[in-house]
């Protein structure tokens, strides 16, 4: 468990209610899914733009353009990492090999036990957007999200699930798991947007 770092004042980096920490808590919901490698496959279904499902095994998804961004960490519970390096798949990648439909305005991240977090499509794109396998050039630990788990610098860290099995593309916005829970359904930390109650109109889907 890591250590918040102590200090006067606030950090320039670090978004409103935040505090800088020092390595990495681990942070999740239920229990670790145990990894089966012969069964795993991440799945892009929903709305795509030839209407077919796209899959990868976990060989084929290891094998596609891994990349690296450096990019921070926001965690509701009021935690930052900041300058981590993450390794893996971009996002862009998956959107050119499997497009979704022109119309589609939302992702579905699904994961691990049902687990899911939507995302607008245009965040999900956002250049910095990982679908990582490692951090500072090592492979995750399972706690950690291992073998693949979502990293959306510029939202909360709620909206990048650990453990993710495939994403799902919506013509509508759908909440996901937090977000049916109580949490924000942007979940943007600049503007400190941590729970349903702060929402605007067109925050959230229609009722």
């Amino acid at each position: 468990m890591g250590q918040p770092e102590s200090r006067e004042g606030e950090h320039p980096q670090l978004p409103p209610g935040q505090r800088l920490q020092r390595g990495w808590p681990v942070t999740h919901y239920g229990p670790v899914p145990k990894f089966r490698p012969e069964r795993w496959e991440f799945r892009a279904f929903g709305a795509t733009a030839d209407g077919a499902k796209h899959c990868w095994s976990h060989e084929e998804f290891t094998a596609l353009p891994y990349t690296t961004v450096v990019a921070d960490m926001h965690c509701v519970t009021k935690f930052s990492m900041l300058g981590a390096e993450w390794g893996g798949v971009h996002t862009k990648t998956i959107l050119d090999l499997a497009p979704p439909a022109p119309d589609v305005t939302h992702v579905m991240v699904w994961a691990e036990y049902g687990f899911s977090s939507n995302l607008r499509i245009e965040d999900f794109a956002a250049e910095n957007c990982l679908f990582a396998t490692h951090r500072s050039g090592e492979l995750l630990t399972a706690e950690h999200g291992f073998p693949v788990r979502l990293i959306v610098p510029h939202l909360y860290a709620w909206k990048g699930p650990k453990w993710v099995r495939g994403i799902e593309y919506m013509r509508a916005d759908r909440r996901g798991f937090w977000e049916e829970r109580g949490y924000h359904n942007l979940g943007d930390p600049w503007r400190e947007l941590r729970y349903s109650y702060q929402e605007e109109p067109g925050d959230g889907p229609e009722l």
